[in-house]
């Protein structure tokens, strides 16, 4: 009997160990992504284009600056004079929103298509793995807006 308990609590004890880890290094993963998304952003010129998937930013240099989200894949790549580098894996949900320059009355920022008008970006991920055939306390959420500075 004291092994049978033993033996439970170990496994137990494991499985909880492992999925702190997990939750920890995803939590990293995301924040430096973010990180990365933040001072990129904040010092392009403009947004050139926008998908749903993708934002293609001028960079301070001139050259292109993207953001593109392959949903089969779960992957987000950045991608700066034609090299494409993955930014963060294990991502199930991505979304860009865009947002114009001048708040409502009521400082809500107003959405917006136009390109030539984005001076705000949102960003929403929910990044998971699978420990032990489940998905258990093992999701990163990130959500933030940031302002382009040079528009």
């Amino acid at each position: 009997m004291f092994f049978i308990v033993i033996g439970a609590m170990s496994y137990h004890s494991g499985r909880s160990f492992v999925a702190m880890v997990n939750y920890a290094d995803l939590e990293t993963r995301s924040r430096n992504a973010l990180d990365t998304m933040t001072r990129d952003i904040r010092q392009v010129t403009r947004l050139t284009s926008y998908t749903a998937n993708d934002l293609t930013f001028q960079d301070f240099d001139g050259q292109p600056l993207s953001y593109t989200y392959n949903p089969g894949n779960r992957v987000l790549s950045r991608t700066k004079n034609g090299i494409a580098t993955p930014l963060l894996t294990e991502c199930d949900t991505l979304s860009f929103s865009t947002f114009q320059r001048n708040p409502t009355n009521d400082f809500n920022v107003v959405s917006t298509t136009n390109t030539t008008q984005v001076k705000l970006i949102q960003l929403n991920w929910k990044c998971s793995r699978t420990i032990f055939k489940s998905k258990v306390n093992t999701e990163s959420v990130q959500s933030a807006k940031i302002v382009i500075r040079n528009q």
